[in-house]
């Protein structure tokens, strides 16, 4: 199939709604420091569903994914039933959404079953608006009144950065879903990006010693990422930027995909079971070319941007063959410590795509690391249902450290722990090396 496809843009207004359909919305002025961050969290959502057709939220593409209008009501749902439910005035919006919008959270009951997210055709679009509408006033008059003591606003902080999660999740899976068109339809219409070629490998040497990992201060964190602790680790060192797209083209042309002894064994299961050849959404062409699915339609590798939808067995096999492996992820956060600010490509939502690879290590993809993600010295969840957060899930998972281009601006930190299944690609997902 050639490149050349015809360009679809969802139209949002396809489910025309009058005037006498829609809420009238919170305004977002004034207020407390809180609420500005709580409407300018959501605004952000409501800003990045409007490109979206009611016909685009509603499908589920795969079971890993979740519909668009999924991700909205969840997040709303977090705050109705872990903050405005503890208030006897609060009129709960619809009992069902509780069961309908709890993602894993056993303590608060049962729930509709993940793979079948994409059924739920009721609450339509426009109730799911509605229902956000509801939370944000109520949320919003708490909020002012001065009604929540300390340990409520310590969950809308948690609440907003569970939202700012699920914003990068929702751009992640609508990518998925899009990929699966024939046409390839365009979330953002943007210009092409340039082709060129990356520079050299270099490599940044660290002296061995006692660090200190985890979060530290007194900006937010997720308990996973304290206590802080000591690491021993050996002197060592990481490569200064990502690994390229013309870097992993080299690892194809010399039969990458068809070397066993680059691969785990998990891994080389899993490239004989699915047939990977090339990373997630690539293409080649008829004219031996390869292309990639972006959110902006299908488009031609750029070799010097980073290689992004990677699995961590693809990750790991590429490191063995370019003669090096992933640094731990220790390592990396020593390393990242010493670059200060420094940041890539984070959440534009006019691009939702990286940049050229450059030298910083937060942004542009987010990068796996050698380490299984295991709770650190020390852990303990929290009492309650948010202790599931996320405790539960330290068992066959690998932990990705940096942000991406779809991670939320202020969202990203050094110590953040994100984690995903070995076999993960529709991830924005990439690697650098280490030795």
């Amino acid at each position: 199939m050639s490149i050349t496809e015809p360009i679809l843009r969802p139209d949002p207004r396809s489910d025309a709604e009058s005037p006498d359909d829609v809420s009238t919305k919170v305004d977002p002025g004034g207020g407390s420091d809180t609420v500005r961050r709580f409407l300018e969290v959501r605004s952000l959502t409501d800003a990045l569903a409007e490109r979206l057709s009611p016909e685009d939220q509603t499908p589920q593409s795969m079971t890993e994914a979740s519909p668009a209008k999924w991700h909205r009501a969840h997040v709303t749902w977090f705050f109705e039933e872990f903050i405005l439910r503890q208030d006897p005035d609060y009129a709960v919006y619809d009992e069902t959404f509780r069961y309908l919008f709890n993602s894993y959270y056993e303590a608060v009951g049962e729930r509709h079953p993940r793979p079948d997210r994409g059924l739920v055709t009721r609450p339509g679009v426009r109730d799911v608006t509605r229902y956000r509408e509801h939370v944000d006033a109520a949320m919003v008059e708490a909020l002012e009144a001065g009604r929540l003591d300390d340990a409520a606003l310590g969950l809308v902080e948690l609440g907003c950065n569970h939202e700012q999660q699920h914003q990068e999740l929702l751009l992640m899976d609508i990518k998925h879903l899009f990929s699966t068109h024939a046409f390839g339809p365009v979330y953002v219409d943007r210009e092409p990006d340039s082709p060129g070629d990356p520079a050299p490998i270099g490599w940044r040497e660290f002296a061995g010693g006692v660090h200190e990992i985890g979060a530290v201060g007194s900006g937010f964190s997720y308990d996973n990422e304290g206590p802080r602790h000591r690491e021993y680790l050996e002197d060592f060192a990481v490569s200064d930027r990502l690994v390229t797209n013309a870097d992993w083209l080299e690892f194809m042309a010399d039969d990458g995909y068809r070397r066993h002894e680059f691969w785990l064994s998990d891994g080389w299961a899993k490239v004989n079971e699915t047939g990977w050849q090339a990373p997630g959404y690539w293409r080649e062409e008829d004219d031996g070319g390869w292309t990639t699915f972006t959110l902006s339609g299908r488009r031609p590798v750029v070799p010097d941007e980073p290689v992004t939808h990677v699995s961590f067995y693809e990750a790991d096999a590429y490191a063995r063959w370019a003669g090096a492996r992933l640094p731990t992820e220790f390592e990396w956060e020593a390393a990242a410590g010493t670059l200060g600010d420094a940041r890539g490509q984070l959440l534009d939502p006019g691009r939702c795509h990286p940049g050229r690879a450059g030298s910083a290590m937060v942004g542009e993809v987010w990068e796996w690391t050698a380490s299984a993600y295991l709770p650190y010295p020390g852990f303990v969840p929290a009492n309650g249902a948010v202790g599931e957060y996320n405790g539960k899930f330290m068992s066959d998972q690998h932990v990705l450290r940096g942000a991406s281009a779809v991670t939320p601006m202020g969202h990203e930190r050094i110590t953040y722990r994100n984690f995903f299944p070995a076999a993960s690609r529709w991830v924005f997902s990439g690697l650098r090396l280490a030795r």
